[in-house]
């Protein structure tokens, strides 16, 4: 730090540094940018609290400008592996899972929030990204980069849809959002809003240039029934509720009409000679999803009503003093955990064979089957096969496998693993208690995370969880195997196209097959 900027008080070298950047982002300075880094590696010891989490966005804007700088060369956009993006993610991330993000000003909150968002849709993670803008919407609902980037957002995902009429409806939620912004009460956090809105407008338009929107005037997102029981129609308002049907209608929101599984593998050019076993393989893929959702919701409603299932009784158990839970329905919510867990490596094992990357069967996993190398002490790098290869939702599975790397082995880089948010955080270590070792969990009303190392209750061979963050780590790695199986389907999407514009020559013979009753 400089001298000057040491005789500062931390909260006036705060704003010097966050000046510094914002001009480096109007004026596209990198180096700059790279000067307000050094900065904030000098200032961190000094800052706590909420200054600590405006550092960490600040750290993250600066390495927004590098990257944007970084692709003023377009050929440098498809770099799969960018330490801009790994950087600018982690610290996003860093500041919203604070403790202190929630005492922070809302305006912030939603800055923080939209620009999340906007890094997860630019790697090819459309999912969450929109989550994350309509965290920021909640929190203010006419917050203009949240509404304009939201659209924008449907608008690259509707793109990647193999299903034509999902692709109308969603591109018109997106019209819907992009329009917003010239809303009166729109609020706005740059001085440019009026350039930046007209762009939004203009999407808009040529959106509604293209797409002809009178196929789903007649088309009701509401009136669809959710089943016959009052049983069936609690379980899929709940799915519907937390996002976990297979449908991307269903990230538009807990609409009837998405309540179905629909998202299956596009039209595929295959030799004659060729089993469809794609097509098996994703069935089971889904089924095991479909199942897993269904015992999570089972054993969430189970326990909430305090019933004691008729399997439970007569077993004999021993009460260690630690409020420990043990039911049928607790149960389920692992096993519907380990189920969604074990789909990534299964992801992984369909990727292997439909991109033919050779690996031995018993070598693959959801982060080994994107890396090669790594021989003689050196760190193993990006398979070249997918180096620059242009498929944006293969790339968005890449980016989420790094969610389950928890720490960094061979290497300094920043660990995304490390910056999850508490429903999110070591799902890795949580599973394999839960297939290696044990997992314990306690009643919500003991404050367990505070038990001393000294103490008889210290149960080192365990992982310790609440029955609510148990429940919060199933819905996690539901939703999350949710994007895993939508982002597959999506990528041999893309990959098809690719493959029939490099080699349109030749006859492909259309084979349908029928629908499984």
């Amino acid at each position: 730090m400089g001298k000057g900027l040491q005789e500062l008080s931390s909260p006036d070298a705060l704003e010097f540094i966050g000046g510094l950047i914002d001009s480096a982002t109007d004026k596209a300075l990198p180096e700059q940018a790279r000067q307000a880094l050094d900065h904030c590696d000098a200032l961190e010891e000094r800052l706590g609290g909420t200054q600590r989490v405006e550092l960490d966005y600040f750290r993250a804007n600066a390495w927004s400008v590098i990257r944007q700088a970084k692709h003023s060369d377009e050929s440098a956009v498809w770099e799969w592996d960018q330490p801009e993006i790994l950087n600018e993610i982690f610290y996003l991330r860093s500041a919203v899972r604070s403790t202190q993000f929630s005492s922070l000003g809302t305006f912030r909150q939603c800055q923080m929030l939209v620009n999340l968002g906007n890094i997860l849709s630019h790697i090819g993670r459309p999912i969450e990204a929109i989550e994350y803008w309509a965290r920021a919407l909640t929190r203010m609902p006419k917050f203009a980069m949240a509404l304009g980037n939201l659209g924008f957002g449907l608008e690259t995902f509707a793109k990647y849809l193999y299903d034509p009429g999902h692709q109308v409806v969603i591109l018109k939620e997106a019209c819907g959002f992009l329009k917003s912004v010239a809303e009166p009460g729109a609020v706005w956090d740059r001085e440019d809003y009026r350039t930046v809105a007209q762009s939004m407008l203009k999407k808009a338009e040529a959106i509604e240039a293209h797409v002809d929107f009178s196929r789903v005037e007649s088309i009701s997102l509401s009136e669809h029934s959710l089943g016959r029981s009052k049983m069936e129609r609690q379980y899929r308002v709940w799915a519907l509720d937390n996002g976990l049907f297979l449908s991307p209608l269903n990230d538009l929101g807990a609409y009837p009409i998405a309540a179905h599984d629909v998202l299956h593998l596009p039209a595929m050019v295959r030799p004659l000679s060729e089993p469809p076993h794609y097509i098996g393989f994703f069935n089971q893929l889904k089924q095991e999803y479909a199942t897993a959702r269904f015992f999570c919701w089972q054993g969430i409603t189970s326990t909430e009503s305090y019933k004691k299932h008729y399997s439970d009784k007569g077993v004999f158990l021993l009460d260690t003093l630690d409020y420990p839970v043990y039911s049928k329905a607790s149960e389920e919510i692992k096993v519907a955990f380990r189920m969604a867990y074990s789909l990534f490596d299964k992801i992984a094992f369909f990727i292997n064979e439909y991109w033919t990357l050779g690996l031995q069967e018993r070598s693959i996993n959801f982060q080994s089957v994107w890396l090669e190398g790594g021989t003689k002490g050196k760190p193993k790098r990006l398979r070249v096969k997918f180096q620059g290869h242009q498929n944006l939702p293969l790339r968005g599975l890449y980016w989420l496998s790094k969610d389950f790397v928890e720490s960094g082995r061979d290497t300094d880089a920043p660990v995304l693993g490390e910056t999850m948010e508490p429903d999110a955080y070591k799902l890795r270590s949580t599973r394999n208690h839960l297939e290696h070792k044990y997992l314990k969990v306690h009643d919500d009303m003991w404050g367990y995370t505070d038990r001393s190392g000294n103490s008889m209750f210290d149960d080192q061979w365990a992982a310790h969880l609440s029955m609510q963050e148990l429940q919060q780590k199933a819905l996690r790695i539901l939703k999350m195997a949710r994007c895993g199986l939508t982002y597959l389907s999506l990528a041999v999407h893309r990959e098809e196209g690719l493959r029939r514009s490099q080699s349109p020559d030749g006859i492909a013979v259309p084979m349908s097959l029928p629908r499984w009753e």
